[in-house]
């Protein structure tokens, strides 16, 4: 079984209102106003699926500051989730603002408006995850906030793999880069212990730190999706980072539209990996993951 552990989809509606988003939107304006970038529906999605042999694709929000686009994109994405047959694994984006400090609190009192309160609604409409969240994009420290408490809570409480993008601090420049700063997201798992993450973008090269036995224990529960891998590194990042993590935290992601599905999965076929290792790599540790 093949699972894209990363793909982005949107509403028609939204991508109808593309260019009056851009102006309102920092994080998306850095990727769409590029007009070669791709906007897919989730139609469009399970087609290029279908045409590359993909049984299954987490489809991730993005990091919006408007709460109606939040709304809007996620009922999108859980409507299209349900209606997949279970094909499509739907994580949300939530509003974090006003959080309120909860240092202490394991068990935060859940009131209407609460941030909370819609993850806890979320959860119960059929959320698999959280992501693709972007920090940095929405002004607020991962390292130590109230928002980084409020997303440990979620995910512990409710069982939801946390999706991170990952800059890489050294490299070229491309649009939608910046995002997250790598020592933000190691001090993040290494204080939200126990918390499952997904690391986009082979974590912007966490896996190299893991030579450092601190990195390496924070690192425990984090896992390293290929997304966009193609763009970043040489093919030989796949045997560096099974050498230093393990096969059984690397996921397979397109990046889908970025890059056809049927390219990416090529790319990885040609990685030289045994076929227990590509095995792994291209859903059994998905499926394990997150329950499938």
């Amino acid at each position: 079984m093949i699972v894209d552990a990363h793909t982005h989809v949107f509403p028609p509606s939204v991508r109808e209102r593309r260019a009056a988003i851009l102006a309102t939107e920092p994080a998306f304006s850095a990727i769409y106003a590029e007009p070669r970038a791709v906007m897919a529906t989730a139609d469009e999605l399970l087609a290029s699926m279908d045409d590359a042999g993909v049984g299954h694709a987490v489809i991730a929000n993005f990091a919006w500051r408007d709460e109606a686009l939040i709304d809007e994109t996620n009922a999108y994405i859980l409507d299209a989730a349900s209606r997949s047959g279970g094909r499509l694994i739907p994580f949300v984006s939530v509003s974090l603002t006003g959080v309120g400090h909860t240092a202490g609190d394991e068990a935060p009192t859940v009131r209407p408006g609460d941030p909370r309160a819609k993850i806890r609604a979320l959860a119960a409409q059929g959320a698999r995850g959280i992501g693709e969240l972007r920090p940095d994009d929405l002004g607020y420290d991962l390292a130590d906030s109230d928002e980084a408490d409020v997303l440990a809570w979620a995910a512990a409480a409710y069982d939801l793999p946390l999706l991170f993008h990952a800059s890489e601090p050294v490299g070229h420049p491309y649009g939608g880069k910046r995002g997250l700063r790598i020592e933000a997201l190691a001090a993040f798992a290494g204080a939200a212990s126990g918390v499952t993450i997904i690391a986009a973008h082979l974590g912007g090269g966490l896996p190299f730190y893991t030579l450092m036995p601190e990195v390496r224990a924070a690192l425990e529960t984090t896992y390293f999706d290929t997304s966009a891998e193609h763009l970043l590194y040489d093919p030989t990042i796949y045997r560096r980072a099974i050498d230093l993590v393990g096969v059984q935290r690397i996921l397979w992601g397109s990046d889908f539209p970025l890059v056809t599905q049927a390219k990416a999965l090529a790319r990885t076929r040609d990685a030289g990996l045994r076929e227990d290792e590509l095995t792994a790599v291209l859903g059994g540790n998905a499926v394990e993951l997150l329950g499938l």
